[in-house]
């Protein structure tokens, strides 16, 4: 499958490339201390990461048709990635949506711009019926993500990702192309879209505060 350009405003989602491998490594190393907290893990112990070698596992994930891996560029400038994984047809037609941005783009409205272009593009180019992104409960910035969007929360998922050195629980949100005809983008930029859908109820928060503290 072809990764697309997307654009919207100062934001654009590109295909990532080999070359972009070493600007790559520079800001994961720069970011460290931001990144590190959300970072999924091998829990059989630390393995070696090739950046070439997960940019070429990503391309290939994208021509078997089961991922869309992007750039994320502000001004013209690389400020991240994100992933659309886990693509399946037919009947079910999903896919599950991942990203990062540096630190020093937080703020500028780069991430809901790129997660909107990214949902918007795989229901209405790739054809897609549900979209889904996970987050961990303390990842506040994330979370304001999907409420800025209207993604709709759909429950909590125990211990679900091995993240920076054990099992996470995660939070759930999801979309359905018929919430949003215009377009996700469309929608958070004429101030439609309903954050309170992305409201966790009382009862997930305090189970997930209760596995914060062991």
């Amino acid at each position: 499958m072809a990764t697309p350009t997307l654009t919207d405003g100062r934001v654009t989602l590109r295909p990532i490339r080999i070359r972009d491998a070493r600007v790559l490594e520079n800001e994961l190393m720069r970011n460290r201390s931001w990144l590190r907290p959300w970072e999924a893990t091998n829990p059989h112990g630390p393995a070696g990461f090739d950046v070439k070698a997960s940019i070429r596992s990503l391309q290939a994930h994208a021509r078997s048709g089961a991922g869309l891996p992007f750039a994320v560029e502000f001004d013209g400038e690389f400020a991240g990635q994100l992933n659309v994984s886990g693509i399946t047809y037919g009947s079910l037609s999903s896919a599950t949506i991942g990203y990062w941005v540096a630190e020093r783009f937080a703020g500028h409205g780069v991430t809901p711009t790129a997660v909107a272009l990214a949902t918007d593009h795989c229901f209405f180019g790739v054809g897609l019926h549900r979209m889904e992104i996970c987050i961990r409960p303390e990842n506040a910035p994330s979370l304001r993500v999907v409420q800025k969007l209207g993604f709709r929360y759909e429950g909590l998922r125990r211990r679900y990702i091995h993240i920076n050195g054990d099992w996470r629980d995660h939070f759930c949100f999801g979309l359905v192309v018929e919430e949003v005809p215009q377009g996700v983008l469309r929608r958070w930029k004429d101030g439609r879209a309903p954050e309170s859908a992305a409201r966790v109820p009382e009862a997930d928060l305090l189970a997930a505060t209760h596995q914060l503290r062991y």
